[in-house]
């Protein structure tokens, strides 16, 4: 078993109205649960695309609108658990390299979403680190409110591929459910690109 490291001093909700404060036409992808609700907690918006019940899913989902979106900025909001669960998914980013794309992963050393069991992260995997080692252009962990503004400036600058894993309190907070409904999420979000629904 490795050692437990958890979490860190920063409170999620908010890292995440930070991130997302003056944010103009940047699209957003959460994570399932706890980024989903900080997201919604920060201001719902056209530009959001909650994902429910796809653990894993974030940062593929955020390649493919960051791909078919160039001149758009792409940030997904994740939690370290949901990232674990799509680890191979930072190599084949890394491989791709689009440079309107962040993610940065709400790191709380906890599975939040099945009962807050320590995670890799709690136990010192750096995500950070393991995104560096597969090539992404920039990456940092993050653990004071300096480090969130700088890395808000950085979502905008299309100047590479960027991870930041960002020290969060363990801590269960109420629930701000986004719209739960899939089909009313996917054409929300094609409308405000300019697509027809589907």
């Amino acid at each position: 078993m490795g050692e437990v490291i958890i979490g860190g001093p920063l409170d999620r909700r908010d890292v995440v109205k930070t991130l997302l404060s003056d944010r103009k036409d940047l699209l957003v992808v959460t994570g399932l649960g706890s980024s989903a609700y900080d997201v919604m907690a920060a201001g719902d918006h056209d530009n959001n695309y909650y994902l429910w019940a796809a653990m894993g899913s974030a940062a593929m989902v955020g390649l493919g609108i960051a791909s078919a979106q160039p001149d758009k900025n792409v940030l997904v909001v994740t939690g370290d658990g949901e990232a674990l669960m799509g680890f191979g998914a930072l190599a084949t980013i890394a491989l791709r390299k689009p440079k309107n794309l962040t993610i940065a992963i709400l790191d709380n050393g906890h599975f939040g979403e099945t009962g807050m069991q320590v995670s890799h992260a709690g136990r010192g995997i750096s995500l950070d680190r393991v995104a560096q080692s597969c090539g992404f252009c920039w990456t940092s962990e993050i653990q004071d409110m300096e480090g969130v503004e700088d890395l808000r400036e950085r979502v905008y600058a299309k100047d590479g591929l960027k991870l930041a894993t960002i020290k969060i309190k363990a801590e269960n907070l109420p629930r701000v459910l986004p719209p739960r409904d899939g089909a009313y999420i996917k054409n929300r979000f094609r409308a405000s690109l300019g697509f027809q629904p589907i």
